[in-house]
C-alpha cells in the first residue's frame, strides 16, 4: 500500500497518539489509515485523513487547524486577520475546512495577537451606575460598528481595583484605552505609565492636560443656578464628595454664578469620600429636615444621584417636592441620569450628552490609534460639551 505523507497526515498521526520520537511516520500512517477502514467497516470507502482527524481528535487551536488544513500557520492567521488578504482559492479552502472541522477560532485571542490589535480597553468607576453603563453601551456599539472589541473593567470605586484594571490593560496587546478615572484616588504613576504606553483618552473626569472629553461643568451648573434663581427662591448647593475634579468644578461654578447674581452662596459639603451618592444625599437631607431644615426652599444637588436621596428623605418626612405653591421644597440635579425622569416627582436637571461624550471620546482615541501624535502637539487636546436644561416637576 503506497502512502504519501504531508503535514496534515503527520498531524493526524500525532493527534491519534502513536507517532513516537524516531518512529517511521509512514508506519504510523498505515496503522491509522487501516484502523479507519476497519472501524468504518467498508474497505471500499476508506475515511480521508481529514475525516480521521475529526474522528479521533477535536481541533482546538489555530496551529492544529492549520496543520489539518494543510496550510501554514501564518496563512491561516492572515485569513483571520483579514479574509480578503489571501487568494480566493486559499480563502475558499480555509472556509471549507472551517465547515468540515467545525472549528471556531478564539477571535479575542486572535485580536490580542495581531500586529494591529482590534481591542479597546475601557475602565469606569462603577459599571452598575446607569450613567457609566450608558457611556459603555454607546462606546461598545460604536466599536462593534468599527470592527473593534471592548474589554470593560470597573474599579467599583476602589483605588486598588482601578490600579489592577490599569495593570491588566498594560499587560495586553490592545489598540488603546478609554478611561473614566476615579479622580483624586487614582494611582498617578500607574496612570502615567498607561497613558505613555498606548493611546489613551479620559472621559467625564479630566486628568491634568491629558486628552479628555466631558461636560462643561462651569456652563451647566451656571445655567441651572440661574434658572432656579429666576423661577423661585435661590438655591443652596448640596456638594458631592470631593472624589474628582467634577466635584470641585461644580462647586466653583455654583459659587461664581451666585456671586455674579449678587446672591450669597450657600454650600452644604459632604465630608465622605465614597461613591454611594444616593445614601449620602439621603442621610444629609435627613439631618437637615430633622433639624431646622435646608437654608433655602430650593436645593441644587451636584449630581442626580444625590438628588434621589434628597427626594427619598423628603418623602419619608411627608415634605412635598415640586414647583407648585403648596410644595415644601424644590430639588434639582445634574447629569440627567437615566432614572431621573422616573423619580416622583420627575427630576429637573442638566442633561449630559451621553452620546456626544462617547462619540467624541472614541473619535479622539481612533485618531490617536491611527497616528499616535507627538505629546508636545497633542497633550492639550480637550473637549467640553454643553449640557441641556431639562425642566421637570421637581423644580
Amino acid at each position: 500500500m503506497l502512502v504519501t505523507l504531508d503535514l496534515a497526515a503527520i498531524y493526524a498521526m500525532k493527534s491519534y497518539g502513536g507517532l513516537e520520537a524516531g518512529a517511521d511516520p509512514a508506519d504510523r500512517h498505515k496503522e491509522l489509515f487501516l484502523h479507519m477502514i476497519i472501524r468504518r467497516g467498508n474497505a471500499s470507502k476508506p475515511l480521508r485523513i481529514s475525516e480521521a482527524i475529526m474522528s479521533e481528535s477535536k481541533i482546538r487551536t489555530m496551529e492544529e487547524f492549520a496543520a489539518a488544513s494543510g496550510l501554514s500557520r501564518p496563512t491561516v492567521s492572515k485569513y483571520f486577520d483579514n479574509p480578503e488578504s489571501v487568494k480566493p482559492s486559499t480563502r475558499a479552502r480555509i472556509e471549507k475546512a472551517l465547515k468540515d472541522y467545525d472549528y471556531r477560532p478564539n477571535i479575542f485571542a486572535v485580536s490580542l495577537n495581531r500586529k494591529n490589535p482590534k481591542n479597546i480597553g475601557l475602565i469606569v468607576p462603577h459599571i452598575s451606575d446607569p450613567f457609566y453603563a450608558e457611556i459603555v453601551r454607546q462606546i461598545e456599539m460604536r466599536c462593534f460598528a468599527e470592527g473593534y472589541w471592548t474589554i470593560v473593567l470597573s474599579s467599583h470605586g476602589e483605588r486598588k481595583l482601578e490600579a489592577r484594571a490599569m495593570r491588566t490593560l498594560l499587560s495586553l496587546n490592545i489598540a488603546g484605552v478609554l478611561m473614566a478615572p476615579l479622580g483624586f484616588e487614582t494611582d498617578a504613576r500607574l496612570l502615567e505609565n498607561l497613558a505613555n504606553a498606548m493611546p489613551t483618552v479620559f472621559l467625564d473626569n479630566s486628568i491634568g492636560d491629558r486628552p479628555f472629553v466631558g461636560t462643561d461643568n462651569r456652563k451647566s451648573i451656571g445655567n441651572i443656578t440661574e434658572y432656579l434663581c429666576r423661577t423661585g427662591e435661590h438655591p443652596c448647593f448640596l456638594e458631592m464628595p470631593a472624589v474628582n475634579q467634577n466635584a470641585l468644578e461644580r462647586r466653583s461654578a455654583y459659587v461664581a454664578t451666585m456671586e455674579r447674581l449678587g446672591l450669597e452662596p450657600i454650600t452644604l459639603p459632604i465630608p465622605a469620600k465614597d461613591w454611594n451618592f444616593e445614601q449620602l444625599g439621603y442621610e444629609a437631607a435627613g439631618r437637615m429636615l430633622d433639624g431646622s431644615g435646608f437654608p433655602t426652599r430650593t436645593v441644587l444637588c451636584a449630581n442626580d444621584r444625590l438628588a434621589f436621596g434628597v427626594i427619598a428623605a423628603a418623602f419619608e418626612r411627608r415634605r412635598r417636592v415640586g414647583h407648585d405653591s403648596d410644595c415644601d421644597l424644590r430639588v434639582a440635579g445634574h447629569d440627567d441620569h437615566p432614572l431621573s425622569r422616573f423619580t416622583c416627582p420627575p427630576l429637573t436637571t442638566m442633561a449630559q450628552d451621553y452620546q456626544g461624550i462617547a462619540a467624541a471620546g472614541i473619535d479622539m482615541l481612533f485618531s490617536r490609534i491611527g497616528g499616535m501624535p507627538e505629546k508636545s502637539s497633542d497633550q492639550g487636546k480637550a473637549m467640553h460639551l454643553e449640557a441641556r436644561l431639562i425642566m421637570r416637576q421637581s423644580a
